[in-house]
């Protein structure tokens, strides 16, 4: 029987990671789409291990860089494989005040958020609709519905991502093919490392979700064919909520959330396994022990 496959970009760690487990779980093979090709290397026997009867490909991207996405999708096809399901998780942010943040660091976040989903999207749908099935799923979040002062640029990265997929959804009725916005509020990933963002309130002081728990509810929806989808039931009621509160109410709360903490104990790092890693492999790249970061 035709293997199905998946394509998940940002697969070694967060989010990422749970989904290409729940998809490998449910006998897809997989397309691992990440930076570092030794983490890689490490998720993909992860994930046959976790069920033989699939097979993983990496891809070793950066998708800061313009040409990477069509990189990944020349790969795909010169090895004949089908996407049937295009994950896009991967994502960053970069905190502060946006008269003191760097531009060209605000940029690549514009790339890689926006442009490379797009283009990957862009790539994959055509097929999709060619062939009459497919599904995708974007990492939206709940900040695309909150704009967030000190992470002023990524809410408004994934404003766009949440408004894309809402209109291209309705453009593709009728196709056979779907496609899903997640949009998961503060997870235990490393995030808010790589944002610089770690000594937040949200952060060291706030609950945060689980990626397994939102990555569960993102497959389900992508199952199913939903538009959207809030991970927890706080999320849900957030999300309610701001429907009926002013957007200068809303800003207000989120700067509030993303001011720097006072408190001296609280959260220092993730606790899942597989962000973690990742984590030890920026902290060894920054040492010079790597070049893959």
């Amino acid at each position: 029987m035709e293997k199905k496959h998946a394509l998940i970009t940002g697969a070694t760690s967060g989010i990422g990671y749970e989904l290409a487990k729940l998809l490998a779980e449910n006998g897809y093979s997989l397309v691992l789409v990440a930076r570092n090709e030794k983490n890689l290397n490490e998720v993909a026997a992860e994930l046959t291990q976790l069920n033989s009867n699939i097979h993983t490909h990496v891809i070793a991207a950066d998708l800061f860089e313009k040409e990477a996405a069509q990189k990944v999708y020349d790969k795909t096809t010169e090895l004949g494989i089908v996407v049937d399901i295009l994950v896009n998780d991967a994502g960053q942010g970069e905190w502060g005040r946006f008269i003191k943040t760097d531009l060209e660091r605000e940029i690549d976040l514009v790339q890689l958020n926006i442009i490379s989903l797009l283009s990957l999207t862009k790539f994959y749908v055509r097929e999709m609709v060619a062939r009459g099935n497919g599904k995708i799923l974007q990492l939206a979040s709940s900040v695309s519905k909150a704009p967030s002062p000190y992470l002023s640029v990524y809410a408004a990265t994934k404003a766009f991502v949440l408004s894309f997929t809402e209109a291209l959804a309705e453009e593709l009725k009728e196709t056979g093919v779907s496609i899903t916005a997640l949009q998961p509020d503060a997870t235990d990933t490393d995030f808010f490392h790589k944002a610089k963002a770690e000594n937040t309130v949200i952060y060291k002081e706030q609950d945060l979700y689980s990626p397994a728990e939102v990555a569960h509810a993102g497959y389900e929806a992508l199952m199913n064919g939903d538009l959207t989808v809030t991970p927890g039931a706080m999320n849900k009621f957030q999300k309610a909520l701001n429907t009926v509160t002013p957007d200068k109410m809303i800003t207000a709360n989120m700067e509030k959330k993303m001011e720097s903490s006072m408190e001296p104990d609280g959260r220092q790092e993730s606790s899942h396994p597989a962000s973690q890693r990742e984590r030890k492999a920026i902290n060894a790249s920054k040492q010079g022990i790597n070049g893959d970061y």
